[in-house]
């Protein structure tokens, strides 16, 4: 595969050169708890995935098709992102810029453009959201901190994180609607001894 070899140091490498000076200048702890977010955060979705599906027992088939497809939608749209991850082939600014880290930098060849966090995060966000209405907030919320902390901690540029969420939104919207398309199968579910995955009655 052509790589583009795109240097998002011209984009917005002065944004991200004061946000991780910021980072550097924050207490210790601080750092710590936004690394960890950063690098644990995304088992709060696979969190909402279950609570999403559990509420969809008893939602109507619609609403379950669309819980059941979330972590596929998720999984796809992440393949894609690597794709398209390979072909931009965007150096890591820590690599390009001379900057402290709240993390080390990742090995060279470990590309940077889109964020591979941003983009399963914004994904599942917008699943869930189309899922479950009461737990949008709370997935919304917790998309736009993961992308800020992937910045804070010094592994991607701003556009990396803000082009993930935006990709990952984008192609859920897109697959979700195709899964809808799957509403007949939950209906023969119901029907064999897979019903209490589909239904709570």
């Amino acid at each position: 595969m052509t790589s583009l070899a795109f240097g998002g140091a011209s984009v917005d490498g002065g944004l991200y050169t004061s946000i991780t000076r910021l980072a550097h200048d924050t207490p210790h702890w601080v750092d710590t708890l936004i690394a960890l977010w950063s690098d644990y955060g995304l088992a709060l979705f696979a969190v909402l995935m279950v609570l999403a599906w559990w509420r969809a027992r008893s939602g109507g088939e619609a609403r379950m098709v669309r819980a059941l497809a979330t972590p596929l939608i998720v999984v796809i749209v992440y393949a894609v992102d690597m794709v398209v991850k390979s072909a931009v082939a965007e150096k890591r600014p820590c690599q390009t810029l001379h900057v402290v880290t709240v993390e080390a930098c990742p090995a060279a060849g470990d590309w940077s453009f889109p964020s591979n966090h941003a983009v399963i995060a914004g994904s599942a966000a917008m699943a869930l959201a189309l899922t479950d209405r009461r737990l949008a907030r709370i997935a919304a919320v917790a998309a736009v901190l993961m992308a800020a902390s992937r910045v804070w901690i010094g592994v991607h540029y701003p556009h990396d994180v803000a082009v993930g969420l935006i990709i990952g939104a984008v192609l859920a919207w897109v697959l979700m609607i195709l899964a809808d398309r799957g509403e007949p199968l939950v209906q023969r579910m119901a029907d064999t001894r897979l019903r209490g995955l589909v239904t709570a009655t």
